[in-house]
């Protein structure tokens, strides 16, 4: 989708819940890890903050966090205000990308559905900065696509996920031709690789805590 289209925006929320298995709990679990070692008056970074969601599904649970939610969308952000409602006087929302985050020390920190779409040296800049950013031992939760590097495994495992996206207007072909799309374009890492690379950024400890079809989630520390 085009993150500055605001029909696409509009649809976002309905989409992610139909293309992300799980994407609810995904969120609870991401809450689950912070609240390990964020304090109940935290401060939280979440990159890729645009739509809300888990914003929102944070803010619900630990009512004495503060955030800070960066996104390079001004429509994403527009509709992250929306959804938080009531708790949008708690968020600082700012648009931009990870250089664009305040230069402090944050109690943890999450990026959701955000890394696939950067190549790997892009990754790795963005995972240094977030280190840099976070408390020794704070917390860092992400999940996005990762699946093998091997085309045809590749190709695969982006039809299986297609086959549970599809939406009643996309033939089965359709559905194929769009995964075999995301299969050749996103930048996707191996499970393999993204554990490495997280290491690579000055993390530790990396622990894979969700998966589901293409989409993997880690937790890990900032050394």
């Amino acid at each position: 989708m085009s993150f500055s289209d605001r029909a696409a925006v509009a649809e976002y929320a309905a989409n992610v819940v139909r293309q992300v298995p799980g994407v609810h709990a995904l969120h609870r679990m991401a809450h689950v890890l912070l609240d390990e070692h964020v304090p109940a008056d935290g401060n939280v970074l979440v990159l890729g903050a645009g739509g809300g969601m888990e914003l929102a599904a944070f803010a619900d649970c630990s009512p004495g966090w503060r955030f800070t939610g960066v996104d390079p969308s001004a429509e994403m952000l527009a509709l992250a205000t929306r959804t938080l409602g009531p708790h949008a006087s708690r968020v600082d929302l700012i648009h931009g990308y990870i250089a664009s985050a305040p230069d402090i020390a944050f109690d943890g920190a999450t990026c959701l559905l955000t890394l696939h779409f950067l190549d790997r040296d892009a990754r790795l800049d963005t995972l240094r900065e977030l280190r840099r950013r976070l408390k020794p031992g704070a917390p860092l939760v992400i999940a996005h696509h990762s699946v093998p590097d091997d085309v045809v495994e590749k190709r695969r495992w982006f039809r299986r996920w297609a086959a549970f996206a599809a939406v009643d207007s996309l033939s089965t072909g359709e559905a194929s031709e769009r995964a075999d799309m995301m299969a050749s374009r996103l930048p996707t890492l191996s499970p393999e690789a993204e554990t490495a690379i997280l290491q690579e950024a000055g993390f530790e400890r990396p622990r894979l805590f969700y998966a589901a079809l293409t989409f993997r989630g880690w937790v890990a520390y900032a050394g």
